[in-house]
């Protein structure tokens, strides 16, 4: 129900005490809770520890800008990189994007890590928060590359997550600093932006995360508070997963009240997980699902697919082969 952020490189008391929680399905983290590849995974294992059910521990880790681990990582590239490629090679750049899927994804779970949020499959239309982080501008382009995306992740016993429903590409502002609306009517989402997660929902996504949009020609609130998007994305689209809230805390979600309003009103609307990363929301979230009942079946199949020890990965021969052949990736290990 909800998916919780920490303040350090350690489980705090008052942190532990949070993870016992019955609606704390999880815990995201971040670049403030890295130091090095063993600190996370012995974080990991302490967030497993804090409590006897099953936690979902996230993080962001695309590449390119939004990486959240560094020293002991690949430096993987973003995602445009295969989406210029596309033009000389589109083979290739496909096949260069599985090989950065499965390579991100190995990583992240041989530090005890189950899900990185990925891959973004909005499309590549100049808004700020996105840029390099969307593959091309182009929705069957996108789908192309989404489909070789969640295979990549799948191949390392990963979940994928399509992100950013319906659709974050084409307005101009960023959702961390500012509210955005989308005025185009549904008809054009669907023949261009709901491309991709259509074909990513089709290639077996485990999950699809909302954006904090408003498109108002289909409904007045953000996506993520809306019945009628989750609708949409469930009952027109087939999508049978979980989905996510973006992070509440950015500046966009405040158009949904305060803490507990935007809890509530995600949950009300179908999210399965709300997520609260900054750690002076989580009290008052703690507190707006107190009387709620929990439904934590829908996150089973994203939680305990086992980590991969290092050891295993360093020893796998692909391994060295998608160090080497991605563009601008270098390996640490």
């Amino acid at each position: 129900m909800l998916a919780i952020g920490i303040a350090g490189t350690e489980l705090a008391a008052h942190e532990h005490h949070w993870l016992q929680h019955d609606a704390v399905a999880g815990v995201v983290l971040f670049a403030r809770n890295f130091i090095s590849r063993q600190q996370v995974s012995e974080l990991s294992a302490a967030i497993r520890a804090a409590v006897p059910r099953p936690l979902l521990i996230c993080v962001d880790q695309e590449g390119g800008r939004v990486q959240r681990f560094g020293d002991g990582y690949a430096t993987l590239p973003p995602l445009q990189v295969f989406g210029d490629l596309y033009a000389t090679d589109p083979a290739g750049a496909l096949e260069l994007a599985r090989e950065h899927a499965w390579l991100m994804a190995s990583q992240v779970r041989a530090s005890g890590v189950d899900l990185s949020f990925a891959p973004v499959v909005d499309l590549g239309r100049g808004n700020k928060a996105i840029g390099s982080r969307a593959f091309h501008a182009d929705p069957q382009v996108v789908a192309a590359f989404t489909r070789a995306y969640v295979r990549g992740m799948h191949e390392a016993d990963m979940a994928a997550t399509l992100k950013h429903f319906p659709g974050h590409g084409t307005v101009a502002e960023d959702t961390h600093l500012d509210s955005a609306v989308d005025p185009r009517p549904l008809a054009v989402l669907q023949a261009e932006d709901l491309v991709p997660f259509a074909a990513g929902i089709q290639a077996g996504a485990d999950a699809v995360m909302m954006a904090h949009v408003v498109y108002p020609a289909v409904a007045p609130e953000p996506a993520g508070c809306s019945p009628r998007w989750i609708h949409l994305l469930r009952q027109d689209m087939g999508f049978r997963g979980v989905v996510f809230s973006d992070d509440i805390s950015m500046a966009a979600a405040h158009a949904a009240g305060g803490v507990a309003q935007r809890v509530t009103r995600h949950l009300d609307a179908g999210c399965d997980v709300v997520l609260a990363c900054q750690p002076e929301v989580v009290e008052d979230a703690l507190r707006a699902v107190q009387d709620r009942s929990l439904n934590t079946a829908a996150l089973i199949g994203l939680i305990g697919r086992g980590p991969r020890a290092w050891e295993g990965l360093l020893a796998d021969t692909r391994y060295d082969t998608a160090l080497a052949r991605l563009p601008s990736s270098k390996g640490t290990a």
